[in-house]
């Protein structure tokens, strides 16, 4: 059943139990646009868009992906090798504690959208943002 799903639309304020602290998508490997409405996903500590390679589009509402104001340095968040990828969104204050933001390999990738102009986003404070692409288009 997973892998009939191209489309993944996140209502508002869903996914907020404490045991779900992972979300792992590599199951869904037709997977063409995941999309996430406001506060949702507030305990997940890892999220892993990895190898999905026909996704096109990532959208991300805002405060999402957090916890609370603390630090926690056991967050991460992966996107890596997803060949189709042409645009990620990040509301503001989504993924505000964590730590890791990895983002890699992501050939076909042209927009990164993060928080918003003229307003604090604090999207990955406590992260340290690294692009990496084997990529001609990156050099």
């Amino acid at each position: 059943m997973s892998q009939n799903v191209e489309v993944m639309i996140v209502d508002n304020n869903a996914c907020n139990d404490q045991c779900f602290t992972t979300l792992d998508l590599s199951f869904f490997s037709n997977l063409k646009v995941f999309e996430v409405g406001d506060y949702s996903f507030s305990f997940v500590d890892e999220v892993k868009l990895i190898g999905l390679n026909h996704l096109e589009r990532a959208v991300i509402g805002t405060h999402c992906f957090r916890k609370s104001i603390e630090k926690n340095s056991n967050r991460h968040f992966y996107l890596k090798n997803c060949e189709r990828l042409r645009e990620l969104k990040i509301g503001y204050w989504s993924f505000y504690d964590y730590s890791v933001c990895e983002i890699e390999n992501n050939v076909s990738l042209e927009v990164i959208d993060m928080g918003e102009l003229k307003r604090d986003g604090y999207n990955f404070r406590y992260a340290s943002l690294e692009l990496k692409s084997d990529s001609e288009r990156m050099k």
